[in-house]
C-alpha cells in the first residue's frame, strides 16, 4: 500500500494544505439580501471557496442594487444562479427579466454566472458580444429523472461546449449507484477538451460523485452550510466534506473504500476510517455506498482505485459469491463483511464480525469472573436473533467457543437452516419471549430491529430479559437501543453494537491499509457514540 506523508497532510493555519484544486461552492438560499450576506460569512468561516447566490430564492429583488450589494459585500467569489421552475428552481417570471439579471451580474463583477443550456442561445443573443472578460459562464443542464447513457451524456457535454461555455455543468439523478460510474467516465474524458467540468449525480446514491470530484477532475462540488438545507438532492455539508472525507487531500491517486449496504447513511464507519487514514497520512477515502445489487456493483467498479469494502445488511451473504477467494471461516459462516481488491484485481472476502462480537461479549462476561480459564461462553445457552449474515457469524462464533446455540428468526425455516448448520435449536421470533428453559442465558440481536429511525422497536418482551445474564445488540445507531435499555433496567449486563463495531474494524483497517490498527484512536472516536 502506498503512503503519502508530505505537504498534503501537514497542518497549516488550522486547515490541512490542499492536494487538489477542486473548489467547494456553498449554495446560498435566503429570503433577503441581508440574510444572504450573513450566510456568506458563515460559508467563508466553514471553509468554502465560493458562494452560489440563488437569486430565485429571494422574496423581493431589485437586480441592479441587490446584485451590486452582494458582489461588493461578499467575502468570497460569487456565482450567480437564477434558476427557473422549468429547470428545478423557484423563478416563475419571464425569461427576458431573468436573463437580464444575469447580464447585470456579469457587468457588475460576478466571478461566475450559471445559464441553462436551454437558455444560453437567447442569453448570448442578448449580450450582443459584450461578454465580460472576468466573468466565467457556466452552462448547465439538470436531469431530475435519471442518468442517461454514456453516449447521451457525451452528446450533452458536446452541446454545452459548442454553446461557448467557459465551464460545462450537468447534474443527473441516481436511480442506482452504477449511474455514477458513467458520470466519472465522462468527467475524466472531458479533461482532454480542456474545458472545465462540473458533473454531479443527485440523490443519496449519487453521493460518491460529490465527494470524489478531486479524484476524477471535477471543477467544483457543492457543500451546504447545514444538514438538510440543500439546493439539490444529496448535497453533503461543507463540514462533512472537509472534516469527514478529507476533501482537500483527495487526488487522482487516492484509493477508494466504503461501506456497502442498504440502508447505509447511518453508518459511523466513514468517521472511523477517514480519521484513521488522516492520522497516518494514508492516501484513501472511505464513504457510504447505497447499493441495490452487489454483483453489479463489483462488475461496474472493477478498477484498482476501488480498493476495499465493508459490507453490511442486507448484502453479507450475497457478497460471498462475488469474491474470487473467500476466507475458510467466512465460507463456513456463509457471510462476508470485508472485501479487499488485491493488486491483480481479484476480490478477497473475509468475516470480521464474529471476532469483534464474540470478543466483546467474552470481555464483558470475564469482567465479573477474571480468573476463569477458557471461554466464559462454554456451556452457556446462546440465543441469536436473526439468521442473516451477522446472525450466522455470531452463531458460528458462539458454537466455536463451546456454547449451545439457539436461533430465533422471523421466518422459522431460515432459523431451522442455520440451527442445522451449527447443531442448534430453532425458534420463530414470536416464540422468543416465552422461551426460558434456564437462567443466565446470553441474548444476541443481529437484526436491524430497534435501529434508527424505528428506535421504539424491540425483538423481545422486557419481562423475558430476566432469564439472561448478558444481552448484546449489534445495532449501534442508537448506541443504547430499547432492547439494551430494558435489559439494563432488568439488571442484565449489556454489550453495545459500538463495542462489536470497533472490534471488527481493527482487522478491516489492517487489511485495507497494511498498517496496524490504531486501536486507541478507534476507541476515542467512538467514545461519543
Amino acid at each position: 500500500m502506498e503512503l503519502v506523508v508530505d505537504s498534503g497532510v501537514r497542518k497549516m493555519e488550522g486547515e490541512a494544505m490542499r492536494r487538489n484544486q477542486t473548489l467547494i461552492c456553498a449554495p446560498i438560499m435566503a429570503d433577503t439580501v441581508d440574510q444572504m450576506l450573513n450566510l456568506m460569512q458563515k460559508a467563508k468561516i466553514s471553509g468554502a471557496d465560493l458562494v452560489e447566490v440563488r437569486l430565485d430564492s429571494l422574496k423581493s429583488f431589485n437586480p441592479q442594487s441587490d446584485i451590486d450589494t452582494i458582489i461588493k459585500q461578499s467575502p468570497l467569489p460569487t456565482l450567480f444562479t437564477y434558476r427557473p421552475t422549468w429547470e428545478g428552481g423557484q423563478y416563475a417570471g419571464d425569461e427576458v427579466s431573468r436573463l437580464d439579471a444575469l447580464r447585470v451580474a456579469m457587468e457588475l463583477g460576478a466571478d461566475y454566472i450559471d445559464v441553462e443550456l436551454k437558455a444560453i442561445d437567447e442569453f448570448n443573443t442578448a449580450l450582443h458580444g459584450n461578454k465580460s472578460a472576468k466573468c466565467k459562464v457556466i452552462v448547465s443542464s439538470h436531469n431530475y429523472d435519471n442518468t442517461p447513457s454514456s453516449e447521451e451524456l457525451g452528446n450533452l457535454v458536446a452541446r454545452i461546449q459548442a454553446s461557448g461555455a467557459d465551464i460545462v455543468k450537468f447534474a443527473t439523478t441516481a436511480l442506482d449507484i452504477m449511474d455514477v460510474a458513467r458520470v466519472f467516465q465522462i468527467t475524466v474524458h472531458s479533461q482532454v477538451s480542456g474545458v472545465p467540468i462540473i458533473a454531479m449525480v443527485m440523490g443519496e446514491k449519487g453521493l460518491m460523485s460529490r465527494i470524489l470530484c478531486p479524484k476524477f477532475g471535477g471543477y467544483l462540488t457543492f457543500g451546504t452550510l447545514e444538514v438538510g438545507k440543500v439546493s439539490a438532492p444529496g448535497q453533503p455539508t461543507i463540514k462533512d466534506l472537509l472534516n469527514i472525507y478529507n476533501f482537500r487531500q483527495l487526488g487522482p491517486d487516492t484509493r477508494i473504500f466504503g461501506i456497502i449496504g442498504k440502508p447505509v447513511s447511518h453508518s459511523k464507519s466513514p468517521l472511523l476510517y477517514n480519521e484513521a487514514f488522516r492520522s497516518v497520512g494514508f492516501n484513501g477515502v472511505y464513504m457510504p455506498l447505497l447499493v441495490d445489487d452487489v454483483a453489479n456493483f463489483f462488475r461496474t467498479y472493477s478498477s484498482l482505485d476501488f480498493a476495499g469494502f465493508s459490507c453490511t445488511i442486507p448484502h453479507k451473504e450475497a457478497i460471498v459469491d462475488c469474491c474470487d477467494e473467500v476466507d475458510p471461516t467466512a465460507k463456513l459462516i456463509g457471510a462476508v463483511n470485508c472485501v479487499v481488491r488485491r493488486p491483480d484485481g481479484k476480490l478477497f472476502g473475509c468475516n470480521t464480525d464474529y471476532v469483534g462480537a464474540i470478543s466483546a461479549i467474552e470481555e464483558a462476561l470475564q469482567g465479573s469472573q477474571p480468573s476463569m480459564s477458557g471461554s466464559p461462553l462454554a456451556g452457556k445457552l446462546f440465543v441469536v436473533i436473526g439468521a442473516g449474515g451477522a446472525g450466522k457469524a455470531l452463531a458460528y462464533g458462539a458454537k466455536e467457543k463451546g456454547a449451545r446455540v439457539v436461533i430465533a428468526n422471523r421466518t422459522y425455516e431460515r432459523a431451522r437452516e442455520l440451527a442445522d448448520v451449527v447443531g442448534g435449536q430453532a425458534l420463530s421470533l414470536d416464540e422468543l419471549s416465552n422461551f426460558h428453559p434456564e437462567n443466565d442465558m446470553i441474548l444476541a440481536n443481529t437484526t436491524s430491529i430497534g435501529m434508527q429511525p424505528k428506535v421504539d422497536d424491540t425483538p423481545i418482551f422486557k419481562e423475558a430479559l430476566r432469564y439472561y445474564s448478558l444481552v448484546f445488540d449489534a445495532v449501534y445507531t442508537p448506541k443504547i437501543t430499547r432492547l439494551l435499555r430494558e435489559a439494563h433496567e432488568s439488571g442484565v449486563k449489556i454489550v453495545t453494537g459500538v463495542e462489536m463495531f470497533i472490534g471488527q474494524a481493527y482487522e478491516q483497517y489492517e487489511r485495507f491499509t497494511g498498517l496496524p490498527a490504531p486501536k486507541e484512536l478507534f476507541k476515542k472516536i467512538m467514545a461519543g457514540y
